[in-house]
């Protein structure tokens, strides 16, 4: 059955992870990017890190995809962009080339699995018998309490700074090519009632 499962959200996985790179709307590669995260989800499941399969939903399938999408209608998605159309000359070579070599490396790691993995293997659950979250709830609010502080702080200035990017000014609304005297004053054209 482990088994079963495994193949079920590898596959979950790599389907996400293919959408996301093979996607032309950007939406469609955020809605992927779900899927991709919900497979590992399942992993973190199989694996009895019950946690994590947690933070991943919560966090990183709910609240980070959420940004990217808000990111994504901020800016405005336009249908008539050509994506095979390279704003730098050889972006997509040099992206070739740095996967290529990102997989050698987790391939060299693999192949010497041997010597990575040591006695820090088995350090995660220092007390036996006391579950996984309770674990972590015990290191997340104890020894790493400013680390979890500070992570909410930066999340908090990233909202903040979102929001306040998303307002719309008056002077943006204004047309700079346009003498200032010809155009009409904006407060007072949406305070006028409509006729």
């Amino acid at each position: 059955m482990e088994a079963v499962v495994f193949y079920v959200g590898a596959v979950i996985c790599l389907l996400g992870a293919a959408g996301v790179i093979l996607s032309e709307s950007p939406v469609h590669s955020a809605l992927s990017l779900v899927g991709t995260l919900f497979g590992v989800a399942v992993l973190f499941v199989a694996q009895d890190a019950e946690f994590l399969a947690a933070v991943q939903v919560i966090v990183y399938a709910g609240a980070i995809v959420v940004l990217f999408l808000f990111v994504i209608m901020l800016l405005g998605v336009d249908s008539t962009d050509d994506i095979t159309v390279e704003p730098l000359k050889g972006q997509r070579v040099l992206a070739a080339i740095s996967g290529l070599t990102v997989a050698g490396v987790l391939l060299f790691v693999v192949a010497i699995k041997g010597k990575v993995t040591g006695q820090h293997a088995t350090a995660a659950r220092d007390t036996p018998g006391v579950p996984n979250v309770e674990e972590l709830g015990r290191l997340l609010f104890t020894r790493y309490l400013w680390a979890f502080e500070i992570t909410s702080v930066l999340l908090i200035i990233a909202v903040v700074g979102a929001v306040s990017l998303a307002r719309h000014r008056k002077d943006a609304l204004v047309d700079h090519d346009l003498p200032h005297d010809d155009l009409p004053d904006l407060a007072v054209a949406a305070e006028e009632p409509a006729s």
